[in-house]
């Protein structure tokens, strides 16, 4: 907020709104440490904002040395056009910062994912096993989100990154005709862009952060519950990174928790609420709201930092992952070939039809788990299925390797994309 009122002395001053005089005086107080913070927070609720016990506080200090200079302090200016356009700068740095780490968590499952392209797993719907995949594809697909996010963040940090400056009720009235002009120096001063209008009562650039956070940050939390549910014991195919004192119980010595997923869900189970609360501060009166845009201040900053939290502690748990494919290859046998079950299914199809097919396959299913048998040996027995499928057909549907359809064209499109997506951004 002192940065803004710092940029509007110039900026007017530039534009003969103020005198030249008064700017070296009001600049050299815009500095934080001179802010009695106390204060102001004890008078912000009688006030309605921040920004009425600052500016009183900036022209206090500004008349013990200038008191001409006084006179200038946030002339032409609104409460809202300084504490939105200060919101704009903190904003552009988070961004900035979010950016940042989404395209080193990018670099991150680009590695993992070419690491694992072989790492055969069991792909998983409903919670149960479904047909074999590859952990390289699983990680592909969170890849694949991290361009999208990245492509949301560059546009969104585009159309925030712009200055609030309308006055008591968005005309400028006070500056006469040199409003515009001052606009331009004003957004020029701080390096944001000029909106064709002031924005007082129209929030959806506020909640287009909002969303765009809240989708990261459910993409994140995907990752920590997949990580998470393949970390338990009865799974264990990865593991977070281990490390002195982390994940352990207070009563449990064998314990190794997910501590980062947990601090990653807890954050995006908070998030969701938060973004309804800034949809909800869309509907604001006329020309400036009420409540609604005073209902955004903490939401707000607390949904950057919630992402911000979350996309630390993903980037530190991908980092460090331990994939245990040995593990992973166990399990794919956990049902006895059951896996397979869709492959031989589709194989017998070309043969006998679909329905034909699925009802066979259905019922060796049943047979296999009535009477503790692989999958293979069942269908092998079976007169209606060897007259059709022969035994070196049958041991090939049931090698996961031959059972990966284009697992591997996919994790190469999701890295072509990616860095495409890189590419873009140098551009």
């Amino acid at each position: 907020m002192l940065d803004f009122e710092a940029a509007l002395a110039r900026a007017e001053a530039s534009c003969g709104v103020i005198p030249k005089a008064a700017v070296a005086p009001i600049v050299a107080k815009c500095e934080a440490g001179l802010i009695e913070l106390d204060e102001i927070a004890a008078q912000a609720g009688n006030a309605g904002n921040l920004a009425i016990p600052l500016i009183k506080q900036l022209t206090h200090l500004v008349a013990k040395g200038d008191a001409d200079a006084a006179r200038y302090v946030h002339w032409g200016a609104t409460s809202q056009d300084v504490i939105d356009t200060g919101l704009v700068l903190q904003l552009r740095d988070a961004l900035d910062w979010i950016e940042q780490r989404v395209g080193k968590l990018g670099d991150l499952l680009l590695r993992l994912s070419e690491q694992h392209r072989g790492t055969v797993v069991a792909g998983r719907t409903w919670m149960q096993h479904a047909v074999p995949t590859v952990y390289g594809l699983k990680v592909a697909v969170c890849l694949d989100a991290m361009v999208r996010h990245k492509a949301r963040l560059r546009e969104i940090r585009r159309r925030v990154s712009v200055v609030q400056f309308g006055g008591a009720a968005g005309t400028l009235a006070t500056l006469g005709e040199k409003g515009i002009e001052v606009s331009k120096a004003l957004a020029g001063d701080l390096r944001l862009d000029l909106p064709a209008l002031p924005w007082h009562a129209h929030r959806d650039r506020m909640a287009e952060v909002a969303t765009t956070l809240a989708l990261l940050t459910g993409t994140l939390g995907k990752i920590a519950r997949d990580v998470s549910l393949q970390m338990q014991t009865e799974v264990a195919e990865v593991s977070e990174p281990a490390g002195e004192g982390r994940g352990g119980s207070s009563t449990m010595p064998q314990k190794r928790n997910p501590v980062g997923c947990a601090m990653i869900l807890a954050a995006a189970i908070r998030v969701p609420g938060l973004t309804s609360t800034m949809l909800s501060a869309m509907l604001q009166e006329h020309e400036r709201g009420l409540g609604g845009w005073h209902a955004e201040w903490e939401t707000l900053s607390e949904l950057v930092r919630l992402c911000a939290g979350a996309l630390r502690w993903t980037l530190e748990v991908v980092d460090g992952l331990e994939v245990y494919a040995d593990r992973m290859k166990q399990n794919l046998e956990l049902t006895h070939g059951l896996i397979f079950a869709e492959a031989v299914s589709t194989r017998l199809a070309a043969k006998v039809g679909k329905a034909a097919a699925h009802k066979v396959l259905e019922a060796a299913s049943r047979n296999a788990i009535r009477d503790k048998k692989h999958l293979r040996d069942v269908l092998s027995a079976d007169p209606a299925v060897a007259a059709h499928i022969g035994a070196k057909e049958m041991a090939e549907l049931f090698d996961p390797a031959r059972q990966l359809g284009v697992a591997n064209q996919f994790i190469d499109r999701a890295a072509a994309a990616f860095r495409q997506e890189l590419s873009s951004e140098s551009k």
